[in-house]
């Protein structure tokens, strides 16, 4: 039987990985982190008018964000960050549109092409970012402004 978090996220779901092979189990702290992280995640779902909201990946071992080539410093590490759709919703891009004008504390809301990432990271400095087509991030969302001379 899965182990709640909240009404609607699960220990399984936010830790699950393709990475059968190594472990990516969390720690009490992380587990904490984890039950913070789901409660945004039920604040998010009821922004999205109670939409199912799909996880790509919540929680990673630090083996994990290395197959997964995660940055160094990512909040997966601590359980605070989850990567999600909401197709019912709309776009990754309609998605972080909703976020961004919502009262909801987030530290990160990245528009990542196919997925919203969202850190519930206790500092809250609300960063919105938009990753580039070429790599990187830029500073809000929206597309990348089109190249002089193209």
């Amino acid at each position: 039987m899965p182990t709640r978090l909240s009404p609607h996220f699960t220990v399984e779901e936010l830790t699950a990985t393709q990475h059968r092979r190594l472990d990516n189990t969390p720690s009490p702290a992380v587990l904490e982190n984890l039950r913070r992280t789901a409660e945004r995640m039920e604040q998010v779902r009821s922004l999205l008018g109670d939409r199912v909201i799909t996880v790509s990946s919540g929680y990673r071992s630090p083996a994990v964000n290395r197959a997964v080539g995660g940055a160094k410093t990512s909040a997966h590490l601590s359980g605070l960050a989850v990567d999600f759709n909401c197709h019912a919703f709309g776009s990754p891009a309609e998605v972080c549109e909703a976020i961004a004008r919502s009262s909801i504390t987030f530290d990160q809301l990245i528009e990542e092409g196919r997925w919203v990432h969202l850190s519930a990271d206790p500092r809250g400095r609300r960063q919105v970012l938009t990753k580039r087509k070429n790599g990187g991030y830029r500073a809000g969302l929206g597309r990348d402004p089109p190249t002089p001379g193209l």
